[in-house]
């Protein structure tokens, strides 16, 4: 109960066939999903399958998904700079879910080029093929900056974001809005959970016994997958239309205590190491010449070092959470113990504990 407290319900990590079950049958078919392949992507996929639909998925490598996925759904191969696979994608569609977009890259162009321009020619193919499906359009919290409030931005604060990315998703944002039928912007904060590659950096650290961040206090907002995806069925099955909604737990964490939620649920101990700004930003400087020559997955980059040294990466969505219908969320001990045992299974992390000399 402390971790929730009396107004919201603690979630299961899965979400049930009941939860689909109100959900699912409300959203407006055919239904084209577009980076289904992706991290939240594929935990939305799962979804629609166990709830009984059968999507069309927008995915640029099919041998990414998985073969029940490819038996099960619809797929249409190309990207976002393919019209005609794009046109293909939302023909007769009434629900188009767009996940889609760069998170990794060496330069401004390049993420613009994917979440702005990319974005800009879905809306257009929608204009042109089912211009009165309804959008519900995956964001990012980067789009509206950081907080100077540890409390959070709203979804009504102006937005000012300080990297390439969030500039690009706020791009990918103006795109959406000018969709002729009913859309929804959401706003996810840091999203973990299985399958991801970004933040389980922080877990493979962890698991080694330390825990670097950047000196300074810093408040975050996190959600486990499972609630973003809820959002997504609950906007895609008309909640909210037109509005731009923030996701995440309704209480900011510190870092320090995030961390420290984060080993406990692994069983493990890390001690926070503080980084002085100079060295995140050199480390940033450094990623930046990896990516340059191909390295791709490299995650530290300069573009992110802004991001984790601005302060307070917060949001507020109290509101946002009470118009999709939602009650509650998944507390994060059960998210990141979750988390931990299937980055074990897959052999991510050690399964041995770490114990403090």
């Amino acid at each position: 109960m402390n971790e929730i407290g009396a107004r919201w319900h603690a979630l299961p990590v899965e979400i049930t066939p009941d939860e689909l079950g109100s959900w699912c049958p409300e959203i407006p078919l055919p239904l084209a999903v577009t980076g289904g392949s992706g991290f939240i992507g594929s935990h939305l996929v799962d979804a629609l399958l166990a709830g009984g639909l059968r999507p069309r998925l927008l995915v640029r490598d099919p041998a990414r998904l998985s073969e029940r996925v490819r038996s099960s759904a619809d797929v249409v191969c190309g990207g976002l700079e393919d019209p005609g696979a794009i046109r293909e994608a939302v023909g007769e569609c009434r629900t188009v879910i767009h996940l889609a977009g760069l998170v990794r890259a060496e330069n401004e162009r390049r993420f613009d080029r994917a979440n702005r321009i990319g974005t800009d020619n879905l809306v257009r193919a929608m204009q042109e093929r089912v211009p009165g499906a309804r959008l519900v359009h995956l964001s990012s919290l980067a789009a509206t900056g950081p907080s100077v409030d540890p409390g959070g931005k709203t979804p009504e604060d102006e937005p000012r974001p300080v990297s390439a990315y969030g500039r690009s998703k706020l791009g990918g944002e103006a795109a959406a809005r000018g969709h002729a039928g009913p859309w929804v912007i959401l706003r996810p904060p840091a999203v973990y959970g299985p399958r991801d590659i970004d933040i389980l950096q922080f877990f493979k650290l962890a698991a080694r016994g330390i825990a670097p961040l950047p000196s300074g206090e810093r408040w975050v907002t996190v959600a486990y997958v499972s609630d973003v995806v809820r959002a997504i069925l609950a906007a895609a099955a008309g909640f909210a239309d037109r509005r731009v909604l923030h996701l995440g737990e309704p209480e900011p964490r510190t870092m320090a205590g995030l961390v420290g939620v984060l080993a406990d649920s692994g069983g493990v101990r890390a001690r926070v190491l503080l980084i002085p700004p100079a060295i995140v930003r050199l480390l940033g400087f450094g990623g930046d010449v990896l990516q340059m020559f191909g390295m791709r997955s490299i995650a530290m980059t300069s573009d992110k070092a802004r991001e984790l040294l601005a302060r307070h990466w917060s949001a507020c969505t109290v509101t946002s959470l009470a118009a999709l219908g939602l009650t509650g969320f998944v507390p994060m001990p059960d998210g990141a113990a979750r988390t931990w045992a299937w980055y074990r299974d897959q052999g991510w992390v050690p399964r041995a504990k770490i114990q403090r000399a």
